[in-house]
């Protein structure tokens, strides 16, 4: 949220120190050392508004392409209706999942079978998910449409990640997190994510700092000019500040830098996600999002529909995933039949099924996930639009569009101060001075550890201070110039 720098003078009587006054003016310098938060006001100030002003490019991009993607979802159940949806005949049953599979292999021949998704519900297509397809990008898969109750093939889509976006929101989902621009363009999205919570904090502390000297200047609803731009900004920006703390962490979760080092902790407190064993002769196979071929004459296989009846009798209800069996030097492994429902309630039970016999051979119930992975996945859900279905994605747009204006609105106060204010009042010189010890050195601290874990935090406020300070020396030899 970008805020104008001269806004103190504006609201609670305490008149910044002036970098242009000459030395031995009382107005340079506070005679007696101030509290520690009115020390660290003007600092606050400053950061908040360097913050807003140079940051805020970032996050209108990533508020805009979030507000489209919060839409996409219903925008993909419109547009591919066809593939998605049909009619259910009277009085006939859906055929066995191996004549659904085996109608898509004949209409794509191509690639391999990485998943099959039955139909979780009357009237849904069944989807059978092809790797290795050419003119598809290798972290996706082709998704083969199948009606459930006659094998007509309804078409074919390319999918990505666990949510099975298709074409219109997985383009949208790039746009937001890289741009498009690959591994180089998170950069973005990482810079938005690590200072929203920080801009947002801020602008909420400077807030409830001056709404009492505010409610004493003028009442509400007379201000005009710039002062009802601040009245909107920071009125909307206190509403929505729950939402934006959650967006910038949850959206830390999958970046670069920070996300890694969210990483490397949970895994430190054994708070990883777990996976099910994927063991059907003593040994394990990866079974992520794309695992390996189907086994072909690899000897005894149940079948699809056996494998399907034996995670139902453990609990597993619909939507599910089908992983077939990883073959590979040492043997084959198992299916494994999970759990994809990502809106409340979640679930995201798994079983290993041996394709021999049919045997379950582990089962890994969400219920017994650490805390930290329930958390990050129920964040991390959220903030897709997932978890509470369309009203989690409307509250998204709400938040989207909340940053949109915040950002609009800083801008313009900016723009009503005058151009020729330019980057405001500087820190005054020698101001870090006035700031109590027990609370500088906590506070110095606690930006060493966040600049560490949070890079892209971290750099840019060295940055904003370096500047600071060299503007407030070129004030200050100025006015001593003016003065002499």
């Amino acid at each position: 949220m970008p805020a104008e720098p001269t806004v103190l003078a504006e609201g609670d009587g305490q008149q910044p120190a002036d970098p242009l006054s000459p030395p031995g003016d009382t107005e340079a310098r506070p005679a007696a050392r101030r509290s520690g938060w009115a020390s660290l006001r003007p600092l606050v100030l400053r950061l908040h508004f360097y913050a807003g002003l140079l940051i805020a490019p970032f996050l209108l991009v990533a508020a805009t392409t979030g507000l489209l993607y919060a839409g996409s979802y219903q925008a993909e159940k419109i547009l591919y209706a066809d593939e998605l949806r049909v009619s259910v005949p009277a009085g006939k049953s859906e055929l066995p999942l191996t004549r659904q599979v085996a109608a898509a292999r004949q209409a794509h021949p191509e690639g391999t079978i990485s998943a099959v998704r039955p139909a979780p519900e009357d009237g849904a297509t069944t989807r059978v998910l092809l790797s290795g397809v050419p003119g598809v990008d290798s972290d996706q898969t082709l998704a083969v449409f199948v009606n459930p109750y006659t094998g007509e093939i309804r078409g074919a889509l390319a999918q990505y990640g666990a949510s099975g976006a298709l074409p219109l929101r997985t383009w949208i989902d790039g746009l937001h997190r890289d741009l498009h621009l690959g591994e180089p363009g998170r950069l973005y999205s990482e810079l938005a994510a690590s200072w929203l919570w920080v801009i947002a904090g801020g602008g909420l502390v400077l807030w409830f700092g001056r709404r009492k000297a505010l409610r004493k200047r003028h009442k509400p609803g007379n201000a005009t000019g710039r002062r009802r731009t601040l009245s909107l900004h920071g009125s909307v920006g206190v509403w929505a500040a729950v939402g934006l703390f959650f967006l910038s962490a949850t959206g830390l979760t999958w970046s670069t830098y920070a996300g890694q080092s969210i990483s490397d902790l949970r895994d430190s407190l054994g708070q990883s996600t777990p996976s099910v064993t994927a063991q059907a002769a003593g040994e394990h196979a990866g079974h992520g999002g794309a695992a390996g071929t189907a086994r072909a004459g690899a000897g005894a296989d149940v079948g699809l529909d056996a494998v399907l009846k034996s995670a139902r009798g453990q609990g597993l209800s619909d939507p599910v995933e089908i992983v077939p069996p990883a073959g590979d030097a040492s043997g084959p492994t198992a299916y494994v039949v999970k759990q994809i429902q990502r809106s409340w309630p979640e679930k995201q039970d798994s079983v290993a099924v041996d394709p021999a016999n049919g045997a379950v051979t582990d089962v890994l119930r969400f219920d017994d996930y650490p805390v930290l992975a329930k958390l990050s996945r129920w964040g991390i859900d959220a903030h897709a639009g997932s978890l509470f279905g369309i009203a989690n994605q409307i509250a998204l747009a709400a938040l989207a569009l909340c940053v949109i204006l915040l950002i609009v609105w800083g801008y313009r106060m900016w723009w009503q101060r005058g151009r020729a204010s330019s980057f405001g009042r500087p820190m005054p010189r020698g101001a870090w001075q006035d700031v109590p010890p027990y609370v500088l050195v906590p506070l110095m601290a606690a930006i060493a550890v966040l600049g560490y874990f949070v890079p892209l935090l971290g750099i840019p406020l060295v940055a904003f201070l370096a500047v600071d300070i060299v503007l407030g020396e070129i004030a200050y030899r100025r006015g001593r110039r003016t003065y002499a």
